[in-house]
């Protein structure tokens, strides 16, 4: 039995026109011989009635009053309803499917709610439904818990359910498809010369992500890196085959990997730079105030640290709780508010000399002040002002020619 696995976001699945458009490409793996196990998002975005944060102002939004076991209950509804919605749509094109819940689709998960991770993924029933029907449509972005409870599985869990499934059947591919032709070189919406990427590497992809692209999750990316399933990101609505997410060229084997030094540009709008400095004779400073953002469950990111320092960033929604912490604490932060962090990612790039150098010189030519900086063997991070992101993207990818195959 071959087995494809699409993946359809709530805007593939938001009206009529957009599922019928993702019917077609389930007619079209179902005419290359595979059975079909299709994973749906809610329908649509905030504001649409099924969306998921429509559902949550039902009950207060972030203010509500309900547990995060009982905020599970609700958000998993807009996939349920999602999934027998478009087996109908299937159903009435001819096209043998049944729908599935999460849980019924074997995801077993922790009982972390709103955030839970899968530790089994029993594909029984779905290979059992497979031999009566051609296509299986499961809820994504949910499980069960232990106990079973409704659990949700965080951002990007739709993604997550994909690729979970996809690893768990052995399928040929996973297809993840979205209003995009396939991941960027940049942000479309911000880089003029933005162009679509053919292949990229599972390592290449999972930086792009955690630096901010959001086409698809990382942690979908390293389910599927572990089993070595192929991921297509595609578009909804072309026939095109978008961007191929693998392992390497399987060409050439036994000759070196070409990897190319820098492979996109991605950014994080709308964080707060934060300095901290050590009180006299004080040697645990890093360690007070992490503890003191941990506590707080404030997120923390792009750290910099040295002996009598600390500099990191926050969301901007975090910013004045992190301020007040720090000052209870007899800090005198120094604070840079309107910040973006840009990341300039590469498998290739490491030992690979001048890169940082082409980095600084662009920027410092466009007269964009370097906040903050650091770098890891796949990704160079920079720290500017909000008003420079996208003069930033848009120099640093045209300083990589990005915009050249």
């Amino acid at each position: 039995m071959k087995i494809m696995v699409q993946k359809f976001g709530g805007t593939s699945v938001r009206d009529e026109k957009s599922r019928i458009q993702a019917k077609d490409h389930i007619k079209d793996a179902l005419n290359e011989g595979y059975k079909v196990v299709v994973v749906v998002s809610a329908m649509g975005r905030k504001g649409e009635p099924y969306a998921t944060d429509t559902l949550l102002s039902l009950v207060g939004g972030a203010e509500t009053s309900i547990s995060r076991r009982e905020n599970d209950l609700l958000m998993s509804c807009g996939e349920i309803i999602s999934s027998v919605v478009f087996t109908q749509l299937l159903l009435e094109n001819e096209i043998s499917a049944t729908a599935l819940t999460g849980a019924q689709a074997g995801f077993k998960t922790n009982n972390d709610f709103t955030n839970a991770r899968i530790m089994e993924m029993d594909g029984s029933r779905i290979l059992q439904e497979l031999k009566n029907h051609d296509v299986v449509v499961v809820a994504g972005f949910q499980g069960a818990a232990p106990n079973g409870d409704t659990t949700t599985l965080g951002r990007g869990g739709s993604d997550t359910s994909a690729a979970a499934l996809g690893s768990a059947l052995n399928a040929e591919y996973i297809d993840i498809f979205t209003d995009v032709e396939g991941i960027m070189t940049a942000d479309p919406r911000i880089a003029e010369n933005a162009r679509p990427l053919s292949v990229v590497t599972y390592s290449e992809v999972c930086n792009m992500a955690y630096q901010g692209a959001k086409v698809i999750h990382p942690r979908a990316v390293e389910i599927a890196m572990q089993a070595k399933v192929p991921i297509r990101i595609r578009s909804t609505y072309s026939k095109g085959i978008g961007t191929l997410v693998t392992s390497s060229n399987a060409e050439n084997r036994g000759s070196d990997i070409k990897e190319r030094p820098v492979t996109g540009i991605a950014h994080v709008a709308n964080v707060t730079q934060i300095k901290v400095f050590a009180k006299k004779d004080q040697y645990d400073l890093q360690a007070q105030v992490f503890k003191a953002m941990a506590n707080e469950e404030i997120s923390v990111d792009f750290i910099n640290i040295s002996p009598n320092s600390v500099v990191y960033t926050v969301t901007n929604e975090m910013t004045n709780k992190a301020i007040a912490v720090l000052e209870n604490m007899g800090y005198e932060p120094v604070i840079e508010r309107e910040c973006a962090k840009v990341s300039v990612v590469g498998a290739g790039m490491a030992g690979v000399p001048g890169v940082t150098f082409k980095i600084v010189t662009a920027l410092s030519n466009k007269g964009i002040r370097i906040l903050q900086s650091a770098d890891s063997h796949a990704t160079i991070w920079v720290l500017v002002k909000q008003d420079d992101l996208v003069s930033a993207v848009n120099v640093l990818h045209d300083a990589f020619e990005l915009e050249k195959e």
